[in-house]
């Protein structure tokens, strides 16, 4: 499953041939709503699949959302049940620029990119920009970011009775160390 969606995003990117990608079958994408004096609100995904076009700063990202786990196992089954209803809608994706990239300029010394594009989530298009700070270190990419991302932005319906436990704001937060392919 993993390697068929790497290979759809590649296959995305077949275009650009002979672009330089830089490629990760691990990034690591978390997000936390979590609201003081409430318990956590918090899920990590390892997998998340992500690739990037040196020419010319295109960046694409996917995540099958069952792969987001929660400390508490019930507060994971909600998740994926009720609010991102993971049935209905198992992926997550990005796909955007990384604006004003230029391969030429990367050095192991980490500088702030703006990353624009669109994520789609619970079948929801929305834009979204990010702040990065990318670098480049034997001959790997690094690239870390943050976003925020509200619910209701996506048609996630939180009910009443726990409305006050989880944010309006999420927190989303991204880690990629990408290989050249």
């Amino acid at each position: 499953m993993k390697n068929l969606l790497f290979l759809i995003i590649t296959l995305s990117f077949g275009y650009f041939v002979p672009a330089q990608k830089y490629s990760t079958k691990t990034g690591k994408v978390t997000f936390e709503a979590s609201v003081p004096l409430f318990e956590d609100v918090f899920a990590q995904d390892d997998n998340n699949v992500a690739v990037l076009n040196t020419d010319n700063g295109e960046f694409a990202s996917i995540s099958t959302v069952k792969n987001f786990h929660f400390k508490v196992k019930l507060m994971e089954e909600h998740f994926n049940e009720s609010y991102a209803e993971t049935a209905k809608y198992p992926k997550t994706t990005f796909k955007g620029k990384v604006l004003n990239f230029d391969k030429t300029k990367l050095t192991d010394t980490p500088q702030k990119y703006t990353v624009q594009g669109i994520l789609n989530f619970h079948g929801v298009d929305k834009a979204v920009s990010s702040t990065a700070t990318i670098y480049s270190k034997e001959g790997k990419i690094y690239m870390k970011g943050d976003f925020i991302a509200r619910p209701a932005d996506f048609k996630v319906t939180i009910p009443k009775m726990v409305m006050k436990k989880v944010a309006e704001n999420v927190n989303v937060e991204y880690n990629y160390i990408m290989f050249k392919q």
